[in-house]
């Protein structure tokens, strides 16, 4: 049985994998993709919504989204959100929303792998700083001694295979994404 405390470590890094694909699925790959679109929020009848509350949205490749908005009269404020959020130009045909993605550039294409990776330095940060109070944890309990020291160094032991896999992760998240922007 594992410790609360890798326990609730194991939660927090599973939380901070969770939000750094998130974040990493939102940035713009040489593919359209619908996670580019979907969390962008519209002003619909006063309330807030993302565009995947008020529309569907599909690819058209090669490189091309389209948004079927379900009320018309939201169309235009569909496109004009997409084309401040994504800066590029977005058509509104009767009811849907065209995104024309243009190719990227190996400019463009270095500096969103600059922006990748340091965004995997910020999870790898958040996952080092849950990782220590980890430890001040289990050090703390040895010293009151309410586990072992065997027992300490089992949980240490634990808890950086805990990190080598976050790590192993991270790594397979920014190197598939890399790979898909040089595509």
């Amino acid at each position: 049985m594992k410790s609360p405390i890798l326990q609730k470590l194991e939660a927090s890094i599973k939380d901070t994998v969770s939000a750094f694909q998130s974040e990493v699925s939102s940035i713009r790959g040489s593919r359209p993709t619908p996670a580019l679109v979907e969390d962008i929020v519209v002003d619909y009848y006063g309330q807030i919504s993302p565009i995947k509350q008020i529309g569907s949205i599909s690819v058209v490749p090669p490189r091309e989204i389209q948004i079927s908005v379900w009320d018309v009269s939201i169309v235009n404020a569909v496109a004009k959100a997409i084309s401040e959020k994504l800066n590029v130009q977005a058509a509104s045909d009767g009811n849907v929303v065209h995104v024309n993605l243009p190719s990227l550039t190996q400019e463009r294409r270095d500096e969103i792998g600059r922006m990748i990776k340091s965004k995997a330095e910020d999870a790898r940060i958040k996952s080092r700083t849950l990782r220590d109070d980890a430890k001040s944890t289990i050090d703390d309990q040895e010293e009151k001694g309410e586990i072992t020291e065997d027992d300490k160094f089992r949980l240490l032991d634990e808890l950086q295979e805990m990190m080598d896999s976050f790590n192993k992760t991270i790594d397979e998240i920014v190197e598939k994404k890399l790979k898909d922007i040089q595509d």
